[in-house]
């Protein structure tokens, strides 16, 4: 039998196929016998993938928790098509995963601020139909400081005036706001190779250029150039 090399690449393609095909992640014995390598050589692989940001792994196991957009634990944003769903860890991960399904017949269920008010969002044709914001409170460039964290924060709001009144009640910092229909194109541009087999990640000088493309500015969306990737 043959098997496509291993290398972290090509991990990071059959752990987010599976999630899109099957809705959960594979296990690490399940990614050895499909890569035909030895649990050393796939845990390698994954401590590489972690070191490189393209994934996430439980802190007691080398498990996947998160691989951007999608989570494999349950989050504030429950992304489904048709009869099938899956968790993704932020509004901008959520609306990513829209555009990574199609972009068409796509619900989001959260809620506002993640303080019980339901919420819905519907994906039709590449557009948002309802008017809600995105607060994004963690500047990018400490994204990954937690990145569990600065996922969590990113939430949908109906109001500027909602977004500056939760920020004082959680004292957690007033950050940018955006139109969710723009969030849906930053998702839909982030994420576009995602499930291809040379997906890279992003270097800086390619994400200040898709944020400059989407008018996003200001010091929520100010990179270092220094770094190599974000």
């Amino acid at each position: 039998m043959d098997f496509l090399p291993l290398s972290k690449i090509s991990l990071h393609h059959v752990i987010l196929r599976t999630l899109v095909d099957r809705g959960y992640a594979p296990t690490r014995e399940e990614l050895a016998a499909h890569f035909g390598v030895g649990m050393e050589d796939i845990a390698g692989a994954l401590s590489e993938l972690q070191d490189y940001h393209g994934v996430v792994l439980h802190p007691h196991c080398q498990e996947v928790w998160l691989i951007h957009p999608f989570s494999t634990a349950p989050t504030n944003f429950l992304v489904r098509l048709e009869d099938r769903s899956w968790w993704g860890n932020c509004a901008w991960c959520s609306l990513g995963i829209a555009a990574l399904l199609g972009g068409n017949g796509v619900c989001i269920d959260s809620s506002l601020g993640a303080e019980g008010t339901p919420v819905s969002v519907h994906v039709d044709g590449g557009r948002v139909r309802e008017k809600l914001l995105v607060h994004f409170p963690v500047p990018m460039a400490h994204v990954w400081d937690n990145v569990i964290y600065a996922d969590s924060t990113v939430l949908l709001f109906e109001t500027d005036a909602q977004i500056d009144a939760w920020a004082k009640r959680h004292r957690i910092p007033r950050g940018d706001s955006q139109p969710i229909q723009r969030v849906y194109e930053l998702g839909a541009a982030w994420y576009r190779h995602h499930l291809e087999g040379d997906w890279h990640k992003w270097t800086v000088s390619e994400a200040i250029d898709i944020f400059t493309r989407l008018g996003l500015g200001g010091r929520i969306w100010e990179l270092p150039l220094s770094a190599e990737r974000f």
